[in-house]
């Protein structure tokens, strides 16, 4: 009989490669489920208060990996079970086809020059404002949050399961979906928010680091140099505010030879990211190349997940 460690990682490369066939669901999706129940949560617990908003983020968060625990734990002795289980919790956290696919989609909505459409499409990527944004800030934005949830929506949660199984699977999305619902600094989500996005920073410092060095690694196989993402990843990460995004981006734009970085605005509120890497501004072919540069960093992450769970 195999060992549960062994089941286990089997069914994180099942998941794996069912998101890279299948994508999200396109109805029900679980982390769509999980976000609405936890914004009625925050309607009913939102105080302008640390102190709530870590109940708050303790609350959800608990829900989910204890989900995930009590599913591992009666899953113990039943091989088959703990496979489908893993893999379909692997499945539903991971968003590496879908984030594929908006980054094609930028791509091609800028090759044709199609702008309007481009600043549209941008919203499925990340929350920046787009209204003034030309093709070359749609470029840039969207490279940026190719490399960013790279780490965010492939790289952690694999790392997570790996680690941790069922649990750490469901406990890291939704951690992460909090810190995307509340963790911003808003004025209503600056205090109550706190938490869950402190917490979020904490779960992705490890997987942050190993994205930027399979970024760096991977290099060559989009034309880059690891000597150069490394470089950057050095020299320009703390220039970042986010000490997560800084590696990760940093990696990617040495990586593919490109100058990343600017400042941002986020509903009406601007923030300077620094400048990231050497080169010319990308481009939609750059665009293209960090998501090949993403497929590889998620390849690379299954591997170390499905190794760090037949270990454990």
């Amino acid at each position: 009989m195999l060992r549960s460690q062994h089941v286990t990682a089997a069914g994180i490369v099942a998941g794996y490669a069912a998101d890279a066939i299948f994508g999200d669901p396109r109805r029900g999706h679980p982390v769509a489920v999980f976000g609405r129940a936890a914004d009625a949560l925050e309607r009913r617990m939102w105080a302008d208060s640390r102190q709530k908003g870590l109940v708050y983020a303790g609350v959800c968060v608990g829900a989910a990996a204890g989900a995930g625990a009590v599913a591992q734990a009666l899953t113990a002795r039943r091989p088959l079970a703990r496979f489908a289980v893993t893999a379909a919790a692997t499945w539903a956290v991971l968003g590496g086809r879908g984030l594929a696919a908006e980054g094609e989609a930028m791509a091609g909505l800028l090759d044709s020059g199609d702008v309007p459409a481009a600043r549209v499409r941008l919203s499925h990527l990340c929350g920046r404002d787009a209204t003034e944004l030309d093709a070359g800030g749609l470029a840039r934005a969207a490279t940026e949050s190719i490399a960013e949830n790279t780490s965010d929506a492939v790289v952690a949660p694999l790392v997570w399961g790996g680690l941790a199984g069922v649990p750490g699977l469901l406990g890291y999305r939704a951690l992460n979906t909090l810190d995307a619902m509340v963790g911003h600094r808003s004025s209503r989500h600056v205090r109550f928010g706190w938490a869950a996005a402190r917490a979020d920073d904490v779960a992705n410092l490890v997987p942050a680091r190993l994205s930027a060095v399979a970024a760096a690694a991977a290099a060559p196989l989009v034309g880059g140099r690891p000597a150069r993402a490394l470089r950057a990843w050095r020299r320009d990460a703390a220039r970042h505010p986010s000490p997560n995004a800084g590696p990760v981006e940093a990696a990617f734009a040495g990586a593919l030879g490109v100058r990343l970085g600017g400042t941002n605005s986020y509903g009406g509120r601007s923030e300077n990211r620094g400048t990231l890497g050497d080169g010319p501004a990308p481009g939609p072919a750059d665009l293209r190349r960090s998501v090949r540069l993403s497929r590889l960093v998620g390849f690379a992450a299954l591997g170390f997940a499905a190794a760090v769970a037949a270990r454990h």
